[in-house]
């Protein structure tokens, strides 16, 4: 894994593995799409359910990302890897979008069961945007400053800052009363749900986690070749 670190050698090992990602995300999003549009309504929920399909993988993938982001980080701010700033910075926009699409589909559905666009005082919903904002603050951040080792910094302590709220996105539905549900799918007895729900939204979850490492490789990939033309630019700039 560690081999991988070397740009070189990640180039190579994510060039057939790339295509693969993009494949496999879009036959998984048309299966899971078909799934989801064929699961029965729910008695309570009616055709609303399906909305579930869309926010829980995009909530849960944005929570993922920001680990990744958040581990990149790590690895850029002690032992100074460009290759790891790099992943940090590919990880942000995807992130923020996928956190962004899981606020917005928890409004839709949020409205016609709760009978409010939003609710303040759900920790759930409020620690999520907060995930949302350290994606633009860290977004942010790095626009706002021209020198890249200082950017480079600046973003990675507050990727690392972000982390803390991870654990209060995962636990709050646990450790504050809130309108939404406890888990229903990481449970010591088991996933609270039919198998008819169940797995369409297990594989929209695996679509959306490939469909992510595909945005994310290719980015990280782009992010290499940007920075070698640049660096290639100011050599000749200095000759010059």
């Amino acid at each position: 894994m560690f081999g991988l670190a070397n740009p070189d050698r990640f180039l190579r090992f994510t060039r057939p593995l790339t295509p693969v990602l993009w494949a496999v995300a879009a036959v998984l999003l048309v299966v899971g799409t078909w799934f989801s549009f064929t699961a029965p309504e729910d008695y309570q929920q009616g055709d609303t359910v399906r909305i579930m399909f869309v926010h829980v993988p995009a909530a849960s993938v944005g929570l993922m990302i920001y680990g990744a982001l958040g581990v990149s980080s790590f690895f850029a701010l002690v032992f100074r890897h460009p290759l790891a700033d790099a992943a940090a910075r590919a990880a942000a926009l995807p992130g923020a979008a996928f956190t962004a699409l899981a606020l917005a589909t928890g409004s839709l559905w949020g409205k016609p069961m709760w009978g409010a666009w939003w609710a303040w005082g759900d920790a759930r919903l409020m620690s999520v945007l907060i995930l949302f904002l350290f994606y633009i603050g860290y977004m942010a951040l790095r626009a706002s400053i021209d020198d890249e080792a200082k950017a480079t910094r600046a973003a990675a302590v507050l990727g690392l800052v972000g982390l803390i709220n991870l654990p209060i996105v995962k636990f709050s539905v646990d450790w504050w009363n809130t309108l939404h549900q406890p888990a229903s799918l990481l449970r010591a007895e088991g996933p609270a749900m039919p198998a008819v729900y169940l797995t369409p939204l297990l594989i929209m979850m695996a679509a959306w986690g490939a469909l992510f490492l595909a945005i994310w490789l290719t980015a990280i990939r782009t992010e290499i070749v940007r920075r070698r033309v640049v660096s290639i630019r100011a050599r000749k700039a200095l000759e010059a």
